[in-house]
Order: C-alpha cells, then structure tokens, then sequence
C-alpha cells in the first residue's frame, strides 16, 4: 500500500510505530494506497528532515506536530482527526451520525490510554530518557497496572457488552470502524509493553480480546502485520517493554 500513490502523504517518524500506526492501519483496513514519506529516502523527499520541513511551514494552519496527513493543500495533524478523515474515504465511518460521534469518542478515549501508557515509562518529561525517571516510574507502572489498565479495558468491554447492533463484536453500529482498529492497536502495544499485567486481565475482558483477535485476522491487516510495512514495537515508541515495570513473575 505504502508505495503506490501520492495521493494520500502521511508524515511520521519512520522507527516507530507510535501514533502513526494508528493512522497506518486505517488506509490498511480501507485498502487506500499512501505515501509514508517519513520511510522514505532522504534522496527521495523523505526522512526525518521531510518531517521537519513541513512542521516549519507557515502556509495555511501549521501543523503542531506529527502525525500529519497531507492531501493537497490540506495539511491535517491530530491522530484522532485523521483517523476520522482516512476513515470517511474508506468507508470505515458508521453509517449514521450519532453513530459517527460515539466512535470519535470512542477514539478519543483510546488515545487518552495512550497518553497514560506512554507516561508509565516517562512519568517526568519526554525529554528526558527512561533511566532518568527510572524510580518515578517505578512508582508510577503499578498503580497505571492496578486501576488505570482495568479501568479503561473494562470500559471497552463494557462498551463491546451494550452494543446490541454489532453483537458484542464490535464497539460502534453493526459493522468494524475506524474505532475498532484503534482498540486493537491499543492492546496490540499494551500485551507488548506489560504482557504479564494482560495475561492476568485477560479472563475480565474477553470481548475486547476477541476484537482484538478478529481485527488481527482480517485479510488485509493479517497481510499489512505479516510484512515490513508494519514497523516491530520498540523501547523507543509509546508502548516500551521494560519487565521492571511490568507485574511480578
């Protein structure tokens, strides 16, 4: 997908998975060809310094940071609003308005676990490297384990449980969205980053471990998560496996 056409530029850092995966698995799943341009050649227009460039252009809105989708003239940030873009041009929206606005909550509550992920390892500053706030992290992590973790599945799976249209499989209408793909990327990063704390929620939240598995198995994610478009989890994304921070062996 990634090479195929210019329409779509998505501007992300090209080690990482990140929020950008939340944007790459939606033109995945849609089947909408992009340009990663963060991945591509620094001879070829793209890298880091491509990011860069266009986060320094004063046209238009600026964009505050990555990721950014470009189509055009139209400069997007803000992986919830681009999610939602790609998603209405792939037919990846629910079909009907309320609908639309109960994913983009969905959505925005996926990314606020994100936030809380991220900061189980970077409790002090994102400036800082991990072993600089090693202790605070380590004070951190269990209470993010303990309450937060459980919190926020078991809201999802409360969620999956209310939705009589989708039969519990998934969290919006009658049909996956662009919701559902977050929440698999969600706790796709979260069984990375604590592995034995999900083991051990696992038998509380079924229904968003089924998602999960489901996502997983759809033809084009199965094929986009199988080759090297899809970028490995890595202690230098948002999900980071450090076993310190996990629950005990």
């Amino acid at each position: 997908m990634a090479e195929a056409s210019h329409d779509f530029e998505l501007f992300y850092w090209p080690t990482i998975q990140g929020r950008g995966e939340f944007v790459r698995l939606v033109f995945e799943e849609a089947g909408l060809p992009y340009l990663d341009v963060g991945r591509r050649p620094k001879r070829e227009g793209g890298g880091p310094a491509a990011i860069m460039k266009l986060l320094e252009e004063t046209a238009g809105m600026p964009p505050f940071a990555p990721p950014v989708l470009r189509v055009g003239p139209l400069r997007l940030a803000q992986t919830a609003a681009i999610c939602r873009y790609v998603a209405g041009k792939g037919g990846l929206l629910p079909r009907n308005e309320d609908d639309r606005w109960r994913a983009d909550a969905l959505m925005l509550t996926v990314l606020d676990m994100v936030v809380e992920a991220h900061d189980t390892h970077h409790p002090i500053a994102g400036s800082l490297y991990y072993e600089d706030q090693k202790a605070e992290a380590l004070q951190r992590a269990p209470t993010f384990i303990a309450l937060r973790l459980p919190k926020f599945l078991g809201y999802f799976e409360r969620v999956l449980g209310a939705n009589a249209a989708g039969k519990g499989q998934v969290l919006v209408g009658g049909s996956l969205s662009y919701v559902d793909l977050a929440l698999f990327q969600l706790v796709a990063g979260l069984t990375y980053a604590f592995p034995r704390a999900l083991a051990a929620l696992a038998p509380q939240v079924p229904r968003v471990l089924a998602l999960h598995a489901a996502v997983a198995g759809r033809p084009r994610i199965a094929a986009y998560l199988a080759s090297p478009r899809r970028i490995p989890f890595n202690e230098q994304g948002i999900f980071r496996h450090y076993p310190e921070l996990d629950l005990p062996q």
